[in-house]
């Protein structure tokens, strides 16, 4: 069997070996027995959104507000907004559109102005202004001291603060005093490698690509990441740590556990070539011909093999990734060096549970950073710029795009995962000592774990384990 490719030099076509081709028609086989013929495409229930989605279907197709009007003082508005406001949003007019499309409300540009001056929710400007000096900068030294590394610039720092500490303060602000604290980090963080020329993205809207990929900056330390970003919009869809990267079962198992999550699958899954990913074109190719038949694989694939430097859209989110959480996670797991003996078993699976977990919060953290970071404005770029991707995400009728989530029976998938083995193939331990740890853990009094202070309680945790 060959995998069907795009005809361009970036490309590749896999020859499948036997197995592997017995894998994919195992997979065909399994799924064409549980779906009958005359409903290959189920309307299922979205777990995240619990209500019946089609490919190109919204939540309120027609805009009808299903609230009354809120009034000023309404406390689900004003959590709303704090949410917003956390996630660097601060435009009314984009606020307005977002109330709607995300939760059905209908605002006024105007009404949130009002809204939010009820509640005190001010921008940058105001807070900086009136804000104490003291805490002013206080909120800036805390988030430069979650970088060690010194490679976050002032406008990371800013998303960061307001991510972090709900604190909206001016880039100039940030600048100057990040400029007193550290004047030579500018200068550090200026761009010195050697870049590859990139081509002109174009994808038609949401779920129409996923890109996926692994990470291996951590393994050295035993943890490698892998992860999946949404092509159209940029939006990390998924990151995990995982005890091996380089596993089929491992990458298939996290592949649907995202279909899982999103009740679909993309138009098309893009990857490198590695050999790992063998599963995964398998159930990329059978889940579309069940469920999306009608779009035939030999003109449009459902899986595509890439160089790895031509994978653009996960590559480019690797980098930022590596300077902004990677390089600093050594530094940290290095500070433990005196305290942490690799070959003591006990040692080795209380650093596995406490640092895989520790990790695992840091890449939902980081997630989350950078699906609500503002990218600049690229009048030459055909993909969304100027927004954040959780803002093109949630608008992307406004960019005249399309959603391409192809539904899926997510029953299915749960089989599917289970014969896989589930869970079991990304822990790092096993549940029993899991669950031990979780009981030290809150028996110590559970502490917030963080990058500063996780070899302090491994230290706390270790005489009782």
């Amino acid at each position: 069997m060959i995998l069907p490719g795009p005809r361009d030099n970036s490309s590749y076509y896999y020859r499948m070996t036997d197995s592997e081709a017995e894998i994919v028609a195992e997979l065909l086989g399994s799924l064409s027995n549980q779906n009958s013929d005359d409903d290959p495409q189920p309307n299922v229930l979205c777990p995240e959104t619990s209500v019946p989605r089609t490919a190109n279907s919204s939540r309120n197709r027609f805009g009808k507000n299903q609230h009354l009007a809120p009034h000023i003082g309404d406390e689900h508005i004003h959590q709303i907004l704090l949410e917003y406001h956390r996630r660097n949003i601060t435009n009314k007019n984009t606020i307005s559109k977002l109330l709607k499309a995300d939760h059905s409300i209908t605002l006024s540009a105007a009404s949130v102005t009002h809204h939010k001056a009820h509640w005190g929710i001010s921008a940058s400007k105001v807070t900086t202004k009136h804000m104490p000096e003291l805490e002013k900068r206080q909120a800036v030294f805390d988030e430069m001291e979650n970088d060690p590394n010194g490679q976050r610039g002032p406008h990371v720092i800013k998303e960061r603060i307001a991510l972090n500490q709900g604190i909206h303060l001016t880039r100039k602000y940030v600048t100057t005093i990040m400029r007193s604290q550290e004047p030579d980090g500018f200068q550090a963080r200026e761009p010195t490698a050697k870049k590859i020329k990139r081509g002109v993205l174009v994808c038609l809207g949401p779920h129409h690509e996923w890109s996926g990929d692994g990470h291996d900056k951590l393994s050295a330390i035993g943890f490698p990441i892998w992860g999946i970003r949404d092509v159209w919009s940029g939006k990390w869809l998924g990151l995990w740590v995982v005890p091996n990267n380089w596993l089929k079962i491992v990458i298939a198992y996290l592949f649907l556990l995202l279909v899982h999550k999103l009740g679909g699958i993309p138009v098309q899954m893009t990857t490198d070539c590695g050999s790992e990913l063998v599963m995964v074109y398998g159930f990329a190719n059978a889940l579309r011909e069940t469920f999306a038949s009608d779009l035939a694989v030999d003109i449009l694939p459902a899986h595509r093999f890439l160089q790895s430097i031509h994978n653009i859209t996960i590559e480019r989110g690797w980098l930022r990734l590596r300077l902004d959480r990677g390089d600093n996670v050594k530094i940290f797991w290095d500070a433990g060096s005196n305290i942490y003996n690799e070959s003591n078993e006990t040692h080795s699976d209380l650093a596995k549970w406490l640092w895989s977990t520790l990790i695992q919060a840091e890449l939902d953290s980081v997630q989350d950073a950078f699906n609500n970071h503002r990218v600049r404005k690229d009048r030459v770029k055909f993909l969304p710029s100027g927004v954040s991707p959780n803002v093109a995400f949630s608008l992307y009728e406004h960019y005249a795009a399309d959603n391409g989530l192809l539904p899926v029976d997510c029953s299915l998938i749960e089989k599917l995962m289970e014969d896989l083995g589930e869970e079991e193939l990304i822990r790092f331990v096993s549940k029993e000592y899991e669950q031990k740890a979780k009981d030290v853990f809150r028996k110590i009094g559970s502490p917030k774990l963080t990058m500063k202070n996780v070899w302090n309680i491994f230290q706390d945790m270790l005489p009782h384990m």
